[in-house]
């Protein structure tokens, strides 16, 4: 039994089917219906089910069941908002700040040679910090936790500070002048303004003062159920437990995963 809602299931298939009308798919011409395939997709985010089962299971060849799940993985990706529009809405639902927070999505190991801000050679897939291959993807979540808005994964060996400045940080720039913030962690400091981030302890490992103990003790509270967006994508979807695709994939896997649990929200219908 697939677990997942049957609403979910008839979601994926209208996009299929979208899908298969916007390429001029012969009727008849496909394997499976497109119901079919929402179900052998959703097993495959739902368990990270073997494509070579999955092709068993659904009496289709191995090449056509990645071909079938890369095309839900697609439209999926497409339906994902852009962060303006995540934040525009979170704006007009009244949302009183929002949560910017990074993880690594493991993944299959590739080697691609890149050079540190040391000058040292090294594997822009390999996060130190996480100390793991995989794709470094910045998101943005309610208070509540549920994730608005997933990012372009980077190579894991970007920071976090890095990659929001390329993907996020304008956007949230423009949030925040309208007086909605964003509360992120120490890996984040300097961010700017309108990012609010812990306070360190100051030189000489001195205690901080008792504001400064209470505002950080504040924005900890707040910010910690952030972690909760992606608790929801990894635990929910297997599949980003371990991308065993390409890691280029990484951004669209993410972003499918992203609509999933926003549909299962009922953020999004």
């Amino acid at each position: 039994m697939l677990d997942v809602p049957a609403k979910l299931v008839r979601y994926l298939s209208r996009l299929l089917a979208a899908e298969r009308r916007h390429r001029g798919t012969p009727a008849g011409s496909r394997k499976l219906t497109c119901r079919d395939q929402a179900v052998l997709a959703l097993r495959w985010f739902r368990d990270r089910t073997r494509i070579e089962r999955l092709g068993r299971d659904h009496g289709v060849s191995r090449a056509t069941a990645y071909r079938y799940v890369a095309e839900a993985v697609d439209v999926l990706s497409a339906q994902a908002p852009g962060l303006p529009e995540a934040l525009k809405r979170a704006m007009a639902e009244g949302v009183p700040y929002v949560i910017l927070d990074g993880k690594v999505f493991a993944g299959d190991r590739c080697s691609e040679p890149a050079t540190s801000v040391k000058g040292q050679v090294i594997d822009a897939w390999y996060s130190g910090k996480a100390r793991r291959h995989g794709g470094n993807v910045q998101a943005v979540m309610r208070p509540d936790g549920l994730p608005l808005w997933a990012g372009p994964a980077e190579p894991g060996s970007v920071h976090d500070l890095t990659a929001a400045r390329w993907h996020a940080l304008p956007a949230l720039y423009r949030a925040a002048t309208l007086g909605m913030p964003t509360l992120a962690d120490l890996g984040y400091e300097g961010a700017g303004i309108g990012i609010l981030t812990p306070v360190k302890r100051p030189p000489g490992n001195q205690e901080p003062d008792i504001d400064t103990r209470t505002r950080n003790a504040l924005l900890r509270d707040l910010r910690c159920r952030g972690e909760r967006g992606f608790a929801l994508l990894t635990q929910r979807w297997a599949a980003l437990q371990h991308i065993t695709a390409d890691p280029d994939r990484t951004t669209e896997i993410t972003r499918a995963a992203l609509v999933l649990t926003q549909f299962e929200h009922k953020y999004i219908g």
